[in-house]
Parts: structure tokens; sequence; C-alpha cells
């Protein structure tokens, strides 16, 4: 799968929240219509599925993904990620070494890392990390152990890295232009999407909006 920054544009992170009855693949093939570029299967621990059911639907969303040319990966499980032929995996600080994860996926899987601070985004550059997820820039419900991170910050570890760099944590289609300006080359929503009644008109218009932020044409 070729990966580049522009792939990081507008980053789908799934939350089965919200399906009320509907599939998982249903909404991340919505979110894909609405112009998605990439996405992170993210399995929360109290939904969490089976090992055998979630290797199926991860399989499932990988082929569809791969169908419209947007890098898939998983949230933290490398092993999973192998196993259903994911193009790589997104690490937090708290999870496995992004050295060790590199060596595990090898040379050619795209490899993600959350960072709070400069001198943890450094590190996992060196380390092989192809991309880094900063944030939360904004106030979030979706993951309570996320420490806010200022947009002063945010420039910062743009300005000190030379990977690319997406904000997550709380971003929404009317605040996204307070991230003009910071450096990033997109952005990562879970509700702002997938929270919607139609996730294709959702990501269409955050596609829009994250556009006009980054002022690309």
């Amino acid at each position: 799968m070729k990966f580049d920054k522009s792939s990081l544009l507008l980053y789908a992170v799934t939350d089965r929240h919200w399906l009320s009855g509907r599939r998982l693949i249903d909404d991340v093939r919505d979110a894909l219509d609405g112009g998605v570029t990439f996405v992170q299967l993210r399995e929360k621990d109290d939904m969490a599925l089976p090992h055998d059911a979630f290797l199926e639907e991860a399989k499932e969303i990988q082929a569809l993904c791969a169908n419209y040319h947007v890098p898939f990966v998983l949230d933290d499980d490398v092993a999973l990620a192998l196993e259903c032929g994911a193009d790589g995996v997104h690490v937090g600080q708290h999870d496995l070494e992004a050295g060790s994860v590199r060596r595990m996926l090898g040379p050619d899987k795209i490899l993600g890392v959350s960072a709070q601070t400069v001198e943890e985004a450094l590190l996992a550059e060196r380390e092989g990390a192809d991309y880094l997820g900063v944030g939360a820039v904004f106030p979030t419900g979706s993951k309570n152990d996320a420490d806010d991170v200022s947009h002063e910050t945010l420039k910062e570890i743009c300005s000190a890295v030379s990977i690319p760099v997406i904000a997550i944590g709380g971003i929404t289609r009317d605040n996204v232009a307070e991230l003009s300006g910071s450096g990033i080359d997109g952005i990562a929503v879970i509700s702002a999407i997938f929270a919607k009644p139609d996730r294709k008109e959702a990501a269409s218009d955050l596609l829009a909006q994250t556009k006009r932020a980054l002022d690309i044409r």
C-alpha cells in the first residue's frame, strides 16, 4: 500500500460504540466514500470481540481499504496486524516500545506512534516511526488517559521531526481551523465521523474543513 503524508489528511479511528445494530465495515465504507484517507481499527476493552471474530472483521476491513487504496492499521495489536495482513500498526506510549514494534513488523509496514512531547517524538522517529499522532489537542471523552497537548507543543513537535504529524483528540469540523499553521499533515478523529448519523457526509465535510485549515487546494 502506497503511504505518504497525503495519506494522513483525514485519519479515521473506528469505535463500535455508535453502531446501533449496523456493521462496523458498513460505517467504514461510508467514511471511505466521504473521503477518509487512512483507517485505524481500534477495539476498546469494554467492547472487545473474541479473537477469531476480530480477526475476521479486521480481514474484511483490510480488504475494503485496499479496494479504496487507503492504508489500514490496527491499534496496538502487532500480532493481529500481521495475522490479518494490515498495512501496519499504531502504538501508544504505554504500549510496546516503538523500536521493538519496528523489529516485529519489519521495514515495509507502517508504524505510527503516539507522542505528547518533543522528546517522545524524536525518540519515536529514531526508532522507526513513519508518522506521529499528537494529542489530545482538544478535550476528548474517547480516551480516559489522554492528556492535553498545547498548540505550542504541537507546533514544536512538528518543527522537531521530519516525519509526518497528525493531531488527534476532540477535533471537530468546528474547531479544526484552530490547528491552522501548526505544521500538522492531517487530523485523526473518531466521533466526528462515527458518531454522526451520516458518516459519509460527516467525512466529506470534515475533509473540506481540514483542507481549508491546512491550506490544501
